[in-house]
């Protein structure tokens, strides 16, 4: 991809970005974007969770509560501005029906240092991880089972306490 031809989107003046998805979205696209809108950055760091095409995993679905869901995504947004600083944020995040290679969730951040962004992004992913605002199950051989945060996810969260 020739990043060069890449264009900002429409909003793309906002540094912050947060948006809750019931349709697929282009993660290409979506960095590409970004990653326009931010030419002064000197680091663009992505992370991009999809739906396992492990054989195993048939669906997920996710779940929330929507008076909930997008405002706790703003103020996990918030507090990562607060923390870095940051030319710009992305976090996208689907719910519903996804199938095996479908993308979940996009966090992306802009800085000047490469550092900024990667600690940035990382501390969203370990908050959307272990404190999201979803319920989340899998179809697996035909059958249906919630999934709930592991130790891990919450051992990654007390990180950045």
């Amino acid at each position: 991809m020739n990043w060069r031809s890449c264009r900002p989107s429409a909003g793309a003046e906002v540094a912050t970005d947060v948006r809750l998805l019931v349709a697929p979205f282009d993660p290409a696209e979506e960095l590409c974007a970004f990653a326009a809108a931010h030419p002064q950055a000197g680091g663009v760091v992505s992370f991009l969770g999809q739906v396992r095409a492990d054989g195993a995993v048939q669906a997920l679905e996710l779940q929330h509560y929507g008076p909930l869901t997008l405002p706790g995504m703003e103020t996990l947004a918030q507090g990562v501005r607060a923390r870095w600083p940051l030319d710009g944020l992305l976090i996208l995040h689907r719910s519903g029906v996804m199938l095996p290679g479908d993308p979940i969730v996009l966090v992306v951040a802009a800085s000047r240092h490469r550092r900024d962004a990667f600690a940035a992004a990382d501390f969203a992913m370990d908050h959307l991880k272990a404190e999201s605002w979803f319920w989340k199950r899998e179809q697996v051989g035909g059958t249906w089972r919630w999934v709930e945060p592991r130790a891990q996810d919450y051992a990654d969260l007390d990180r950045w306490v």
